[in-house]
């Protein structure tokens, strides 16, 4: 087995004794929700003692329809991200889609990440790598697993060695997805820290016509399989009210629910390890 050196995401330690935890609503809908969701996340993280990083996207950039709620942008999204950041003294990560954005974000965000469907995109991938942050890289839906030993390449090439894979589902006929939990352990295998995502692993791409479903239900499940196979971070989308979301409802986790989630993983991760 290839080993990476662990790493640091601000207060956050990759390939340490816990995995850690990204959290957070799927997109930034307003100010006020995004605090409410950080202060009560960073509250369960505290009570929980797991290492946290809050999540949210400034731009859901590959909605289903072109009239679907995308977020209030970059300049106003990584303002938002960042005060939250130093107030609450949490890591926090977004989405970037661009060169240009990987530059604004590098400015205030801890992890930058990009998305599945542009895992491959050669000139995005150099820009992030080369910013100095560390940079979460998820796993397009059309890959096996050894395919992301490439983007490990392209990665170091580019001069970062601070990055992660994300495991997060395979198309499996039309809209649906299906999880081999082989694909973490190769991955590991291969030297490449992995993070499991568990909510967008259980979407429906364009499963209701106009908008993507999902089956929210099944995240805990696969995320509880996800430590037992040995992971070094879970990515979860939350929210306080998945069925009025405005992006991804049908796979977020309600909050009232993640405390007991997250405490039902530690133990899973303790006794397989």
């Amino acid at each position: 087995m290839k080993s990476f050196s662990p790493f640091q995401i601000a207060n956050v330690p990759v390939g340490g004794s816990l995995p850690f935890f990204i959290l957070g609503p799927c997109a930034l809908e307003n100010e006020e929700f995004a605090w409410d969701m950080a202060r009560s996340l960073k509250e369960i993280a505290d009570r929980t003692n797991i290492p946290f990083i809050f999540k949210a996207s400034f731009d859901k950039a590959n909605r289903t329809s072109a009239g679907s709620f995308r977020g209030p942008g970059i300049q106003e999204g990584c303002r938002i991200l960042s005060e939250i950041s130093k107030e609450l003294k949490v890591p926090v990560t977004t989405d970037i889609h661009t060169a240009e954005h990987a530059e604004i974000a590098a400015e205030y965000i801890d992890l930058l990440q990009i998305p599945a469907f542009l895992c491959r995109q050669t000139d995005l991938l150099e820009a992030a790598a080369k910013t100095g942050r560390a940079v979460n890289v998820k796993k397009g839906q059309f890959l096996a697993p050894l395919d992301t030993v490439n983007i490990a390449d392209k990665m170091r090439k580019f001069g970062c060695e601070s990055f992660l894979i994300t495991e997060r589902g395979t198309t499996f006929g039309y809209n649906n997805l299906v999880v081999d939990m082989r694909s973490l352990y190769i991955m590991r295998q291969e030297g490449i820290p992995v993070i499991f995502d568990a909510t967008h692993s259980v979407q429906r791409p364009g499963g209701l016509g106009g908008a993507t479903g999902g089956d929210g239900i099944l995240a805990p499940v696969l995320a509880r399989a996800a430590v037992a196979t040995g992971v070094d971070g879970l990515f979860m989308e939350v929210h306080s009210d998945p069925e009025n979301a405005l992006s991804d409802g049908p796979n977020q986790i309600p909050l009232e629910f993640i405390e007991d989630h997250l405490i039902k993983l530690i133990a899973i991760h303790n006794a397989s390890h």
